[in-house]
């Protein structure tokens, strides 16, 4: 694998933790280049970024186990507001998982609601796989 879809791939990964980073403005540059298969690049990309969520699920799963601690980043209420919300708009709003601010929360949350993993990557999958195609269909004029 050549280090353009490598750094793609941690770039993506990492920008759908919890760290601040932006995934797209790699794959632009990659798409940009012309050097790159299109459909590589968004597999990379794709795939990177449902992996980062998955870790972010994972942490949910296991994370109310600490929620006592002082040290603990979310705030009883603010974490019970986010299992409301999520309750109330149910796997579906995974469908946000792409959304900046929102959506690293939102698969974390997944994680804590005990969301069934099949669902949840089918739904994760596609939300963030077309947000790196309709990025990739932006970036190369392909909109009208």
């Amino acid at each position: 694998m050549s280090g353009a879809y490598l750094g793609l791939f941690f770039a993506a990964f990492g920008a759908a933790t919890l760290l601040p980073l932006q995934s797209e403005a790699v794959l632009v540059g990659l798409l940009l280049s012309d050097r790159y298969w299109l459909w590589a690049l968004l597999a990379v990309a794709t795939f990177g970024n449902v992996l980062g969520s998955l870790l972010n699920w994972w942490l949910g799963r296991g994370i109310e186990r600490f929620r006592d601690r002082r040290w603990f980043p979310v705030s009883p209420r603010h974490l019970e507001k986010a299992r409301l919300h999520y309750q109330r708009y149910g796997h579906w709003s995974l469908l946000l998982s792409w959304l900046p601010v929102i959506g690293d929360p939102l698969t974390l949350v997944a994680g804590v609601m005990r969301e069934p993993l099949g669902r949840f990557l089918l739904i994760v999958t596609l939300a963030k796989g077309a947000r790196y195609g309709v990025l990739a269909m932006a970036t190369l004029g392909w909109m009208g």
